[in-house]
């Protein structure tokens, strides 16, 4: 339906980038308020609004990075050499950037805001996906504390 890899062909090419020990920033992207979208607008502007996220998080994305859905309007995305905050910010920066200029007709001016959680990966721990994707949500969940576009880099404690 979107274009992009599932969660399961998404996780794999994860893992086999892990496993190569190649660095990255892993990204779990979310739209926020997505329910109001639904009970607003019904089904069919979903499916419009989750595609257009795909498409955009695609058209932001290099070909070598992965961009997947992960279920409903939750999304992630890796991307190999993203290892330092300033590199990370101007990516969050164009990211948020194509997401603002969505517009979809069926869902008039109802805007669409997004979260980000991210977690930088240095190619030297041993990380299953799981455990990236954990971190990458504790990040996401601080995002969401922020009203409009947020994106936060996980910190070990």
């Amino acid at each position: 339906m979107t274009g992009i890899s599932n969660r399961r062909s998404g996780e794999k090419m994860i893992e086999r980038v892990l496993n190569n020990k190649v660095s990255g920033m892993m990204c779990l992207v979310d739209c926020d308020k997505f329910k109001s979208i639904n009970d607003m607008y019904g089904h069919m502007a979903v499916d419009e609004v989750v595609v257009a996220i795909a498409h955009t998080l695609q058209k932001s994305c290099r070909d070598k990075d992965v961009a997947m859905r992960l279920g409903g309007d939750e999304f992630a995305l890796f991307i190999p050499g993203v290892t330092e905050r300033k590199c990370a910010n101007a990516f969050f920066k164009r990211l948020f950037e194509n997401l603002k200029q969505i517009q979809i007709e069926s869902i008039k001016d109802h805007p669409i805001i997004m979260s980000l959680g991210a977690c930088i990966y240095d190619g030297k721990e041993e990380l299953t996906f799981d455990e990236l994707y954990c971190r990458a949500d504790m990040a996401m969940y601080q995002s969401k504390k922020v009203e409009g576009y947020s994106a936060t880099i996980y910190k070990k404690k």
